[in-house]
């Protein structure tokens, strides 16, 4: 009988040990390549036995995690539960404590914001078996703003650079930046963490990858062993941002272990889902949706603030996030809704380059408007192929294909003017050889000097040209020389425009 109660428990033992345990280390080289694709090797393997049950040493049991009986009383409690990443423990660490404790109107600002996206990642750490902690980074990045964007350009909570966040397919148009996108960003973060702990084996490491950059942190490390020096984040000689990046999670995650400590006060953050994804099937006007969900706009932004425009495209964003008691709200009041279309704006692709009013004419809409809703600056041209907000009506009325929503852009060139200059001919000059000196026809040239296109000029004598000049430089040559009259634009060039190359941005 004594045997049976000890197998018994045993079972338990085995049977629960690794259904709550926390991870003590990230994810395998291994499982980072691609990173994207591939799960996270799982530290801890939770055991079921078969056949007869036997007991278990006492090794082997001191050796496995046991569940939790009860489950944790909030989402703060159950990222507790889940800490695994070795702690810091040095001055700047202290130093953080203190800057943080000390500003807790900015702590309870943070706190707050974070209650609509912490579940969500807490639970995608867990999925791939990562050190929860992992999910008080943006704090440290973003003060998790997800329309943060810094000096560099890096956008979203988790603070992505434009070209990490394509090698991480986040896609990035003047429709949407998935930078920004909370279900993407998170999965692009997570994968790039699990790629930097692959390639470094160590957590704090991969943290000062982040952000500083694999590249570096593989040079620091280089460094230090041609010196006989050890390799460590606390070793490594690195910018004082990159310094402080994990003391400062070092601080937070000590704050979130025990707030009373440091008179820090944490918003109660429920340990359920904030939000739940809605499929939608046809372009929806941003403010219709939230109408539609019953939130207010700013809720519904905070949840989807990778939208760009007033207008969601179905083709490249098939999914809004909404508040969890909101989506069948929304799921009930759209498929009620017969008071028009869904959108009252689409993209109209640009067929050849123009000037902003002729394309404001050509889609019905004021000038100032046009520009104001695509973000045009003055003085110039919209290149061909580009994409505009327009009216929905502007166009055929479908709802935008897939190949537009997901490569939109908006390439702009300078518009170009002309300058009347006066040359002097040289020995043997003629229309032929002033036209090819200075890039223009020889037609024009005639024109301008009331000459034959044959004809020859005699030396020093004064030649009329027409040269092309940026609106940069003819406003600042207009400046200079309004007062002597000397700079002119050619009644022959009124209504001409050159497009002058430039690279898109």
């Amino acid at each position: 009988m004594k045997f049976h109660h000890l197998a018994a428990w045993a079972a338990i033992l085995v049977l629960s040990g690794c259904a709550n345990m926390a991870p003590t280390k990230g994810p395998d080289a291994s499982s980072t390549s691609p990173p994207a694709n591939t799960p996270a090797v799982q530290p801890h393997v939770a055991v079921y036995p078969s056949g007869q049950l036997r007991p278990i040493s006492a090794a082997e049991a001191s050796s496995r995690g046991v569940a939790q009986l009860t489950p944790p009383a909030d989402l703060w409690e159950r990222i507790r539960r889940g800490y695994a990443m070795p702690n810091l423990e040095s001055d700047l660490v202290i130093d953080r404590e203190q800057w943080y404790a000390t500003r807790p109107d900015y702590m309870l600002r943070m706190t707050e914001r974070s209650r609509k996206y912490l579940f969500h990642i807490v639970e995608e750490l867990e999925r791939r078996n990562m050190p929860t902690e992992l999910a008080l980074l943006p704090y440290i990045e973003s003060a998790f703003n997800p329309q943060a964007v810094s000096s560099a350009k890096a956008a979203g909570m988790w603070q992505f650079m434009p070209a990490t966040g394509n090698y991480f397919e986040l896609k990035q148009n003047i429709f949407r930046d998935d930078r920004r996108d909370v279900l993407a960003s998170t999965r692009a973060a997570l994968d790039y963490l699990q790629k930097l702990y692959g390639m470094f084996g160590d957590w704090q490491l991969a943290l000062a990858a982040y952000n500083w950059g694999e590249g570096s942190v593989s040079r620091a490390i280089a460094r230090n062993q041609k010196l006989g020096l050890g390799t460590s984040y606390a070793e490594l000689n690195m910018p004082a941002e990159t310094r402080l990046y994990v003391p400062k999670l070092q601080a937070v995650k000590n704050i979130v272990a025990n707030p009373d400590l440091f008179n820090a006060e944490l918003p109660l953050i429920e340990n359920h889902p904030y939000f739940q994804s809605v499929d939608i099937s046809r372009d929806i006007d941003v403010e219709l949706a939230a109408k539609l969900a019953n939130v207010e706009l700013s809720d519904f932004k905070a949840l989807n603030p990778s939208a760009h425009k007033l207008v969601i495209l179905a083709s490249g964003t098939p999914q809004i996030l909404l508040p969890w008691d909101s989506a069948n709200v929304f799921r009930r009041n759209l498929e009620a809704y017969n008071q028009g279309q869904y959108a009252s704006w689409t993209a109209w692709t640009v067929p050849v380059t123009m000037s902003v009013s002729a394309a404001a004419k050509q889609v019905g809409m004021n000038e100032a408007d046009l520009r104001s809703l695509n973000n045009i600056p003055p003085r110039m041209l919209i290149k061909a192929g580009s994409s505009l907000i327009v009216p929905r009506s502007a166009t055929n009325g479908q709802d935008v294909a897939e190949h537009v929503a997901d490569t939109a852009h908006l390439s702009l060139a300078p518009e170009i003017v002309t300058r009347k200059t006066t040359v002097k001919a040289g020995k043997r000059d003629s229309v032929a050889s002033i036209a090819a000196r200075y890039r223009v026809s020889a037609a024009n040239v005639a024109d301008w000097n009331d000459v034959k296109a044959n004809a020859s000029f005699r030396a020093g004598e004064s030649v009329v040209v027409y040269l092309p000049v940026t609106v940069k430089s003819a406003s600042a040559s207009r400046s200079s020389n309004a007062a002597s009259n000397k700079v002119q634009k050619s009644p022959r060039n009124a209504g001409k425009v050159a497009v002058a190359p430039r690279k898109k941005k």
